[in-house]
């Protein structure tokens, strides 16, 4: 994969069918194992969460997935990162995360996330340093803390 191939975008209003499409694909199986609604309404209401951070991940010029993040006082948010299964495997959603792990590291800022029981999601948030802070019947919650920043000596 060519590190020029990926590239985000803001999410627009004519983007909704392809991210209503894309939930579908990515959470309907692990959405039906925590018996969570997998109506339309529901995935809409999930879609426009934050919608104005959605941004639509681009590889090799075809809409692949989505990342929405956004950053708060409290440090940034993984709202949702989905991978379109035929672009799943490839390191996309561990690019996307680094990069903003590596943001997080500079500004001193935690990263914070869920994730539904049962995601194999959860084992590649593990790999990057999430650890489990709460559970709930559906979601754990992770958190990553930022790397300590090197200190030079001038």
């Amino acid at each position: 994969m060519s590190p020029h191939s990926l590239a985000l975008q803001a999410a627009t209003e004519d983007d909704l069918p392809f991210l209503l499409a894309l939930r579908k694909a990515t959470m309907t199986e692990h959405l039906a194992r925590v018996g969570a609604p997998r109506d339309d309404a529901h995935h809409l209401a999930r879609i426009r969460h934050h919608f104005d951070d959605a941004r639509i991940v681009w590889l090799h010029g075809r809409p692949a997935g989505l990342f929405k993040t956004f950053r708060d006082p409290q440090g940034w948010r993984v709202a949702q990162i989905q991978i379109d299964p035929a672009f799943q495997g490839q390191g996309l959603g561990r690019r996307l995360l680094e990069g903003l792990l590596r943001q997080a590291d500079q500004e001193g800022a935690p990263v914070t996330l869920s994730v539904l029981k049962g995601n194999p999601a959860r084992r590649l948030y593990e790999s990057l340093g999430f650890t489990p802070v709460e559970e709930t019947a559906l979601e754990i919650e992770m958190r990553y803390d930022p790397m300590p920043r090197s200190v030079s000596h001038a």
